[in-house]
C-alpha cells in the first residue's frame, strides 16, 4: 500500500528535531532507520502529517563510557551496536541481543533509539535493556530527565516518551565479564520471538509475555533464596499474562517462558 501524504523535514540538529515535535505534536513522528514506522505507515496503521528525520545526527550515534555506565546514542544502527568492541566488553548482552534483531538489512539501519520508542513487547532490545537495568535519556524542551527501562515501556508500543520528547541516548551498567543468558524461540529464522528470555546478575526479563517487556519477579526472588536454576525457572512465568495468536496460546507461551529460562540459567555466558 502507499501512505497517506505527508511533509518532510531532515532535522539539523536533536534541538531543531525537539522544536518540530514541540510545534506539530501529534502530526509528527521521528524517521531514523524507518524499519518499525514506515511498514505501519504503508498499511496505514500510523498517518503523519510530518516526518522528522534524525537518521543523519552524528550528535546521537555512537558507544563510549560514562563512568560505570555504558552509553548508546539513539541513531546507534543495530549492527554497529553489535560489533562494537567496547559494547561487547562492557555490555556483551546489549550487544548480542543487537545482533539477534532482523536480518542484515534491518540491523544495517534500524537503531536502537528506534526499536525502544516502537516498544514491541517481542522485541530484542526492550527485554535486554530491561534485562540490563537500564535507562533511556529523554530530552525535551523542559530539558531532560532518565527513566529506568522498567518505567519507560508502559504496555503495547506505548512508553513514557512524551510527544514533545526525543529519546537521545540509552545508559546501561558496565557488566564486563558477568555472566549472562539469552534465549528466544522463533518460528523461522528473523522472526519476532514468540517467547524470549535475557538473564544477567540475578534479573530475569520476558519478551511477549505481556504487553511490554516484563520481570520474572518470582524467579528472581527464587534466585536469591538459592534456588537452583531449574528450580527458579519453573517460576518464570507466575504473575504474567502473556497474550495469544496463531502462532501460540498462553498455557504454550508460558511454558516456553519456564523452558527458556531454564536454558538461559543454566547455560550462561562469561
Amino acid at each position: 500500500m502507499i501512505p497517506a501524504q505527508f511533509d518532510y523535514i531532515a532535522a539539523e540538529s536533536a534541538g531543531h528535531a525537539i522544536e518540530l515535535l514541540a510545534e506539530r505534536g501529534d502530526d509528527a513522528k521521528l524517521l531514523a532507520g524507518g524499519h518499525s514506522l514506515l511498514p505501519m505507515m504503508k498499511l496505514r496503521l500510523a498517518t503523519p502529517a510530518l516526518l522528522v528525520d534524525i537518521g543523519g545526527l552524528d550528535e546521537l550515534a555512537g558507544v563510549s563510557l560514562d563512568g560505570d555506565h555504558l552509553v548508546i546514542g539513539a541513531t546507534t544502527r543495530h549492527g554497529d551496536l553489535a560489533a562494537s568492541e567496547l559494547a561487547r566488553a562492557e555490555a556483551p548482552l546489549l550487544a548480542y541481543a543487537a545482533s539477534q534483531v532482523g536480518d542484515p538489512q534491518i540491523r544495517h539501519r534500524g537503531t536502537i533509539g528506534g526499536s525502544l520508542s516502537h516498544a514491541d513487547p517481542s522485541a530484542d532490545l526492550p527485554m535486554a535493556l530491561v534485562a540490563l537495568g537500564g535507562s533511556v535519556v529523554l530530552q525535551g524542551l523542559s530539558g531532560t530527565r532518565i527513566v529506568s527501562a522498567d518505567d519507560f515501556f508502559q504496555g503495547y508500543f506505548e512508553t513514557e516518551l512524551a510527544p514533545d520528547e526525543l529519546l537521545t541516548a540509552v545508559r546501561v551498567p558496565r557488566r564486563p565479564g558477568v555472566p549472562w543468558g539469552y534465549q528466544k524461540f522463533v518460528r523461522r529464522a528473523n522472526d519476532w520471538a514468540i517467547v524470549g528470555v535475557a538473564a544477567i546478575d540475578g534479573r530475569i526479563a520476558l519478551a511477549n509475555m505481556g504487553p511490554k517487556p516484563v520481570r520474572a519477579l518470582a524467579a528472581e526472588e527464587a534466585l536469591a533464596a538459592g534456588a537452583s536454576p531449574a528450580e527458579a525457572a519453573s517460576l518464570a512465568a507466575d504473575g504474567t499474562s502473556p497474550g495469544e495468536d496463531f502462532h501460540a496460546d498462553r498455557e504454550y507461551r508460558r511454558h516456553l517462558a519456564r523452558v527458556l529460562t531454564r536454558r538461559a540459567l543454566e547455560h550462561e555466558r562469561g
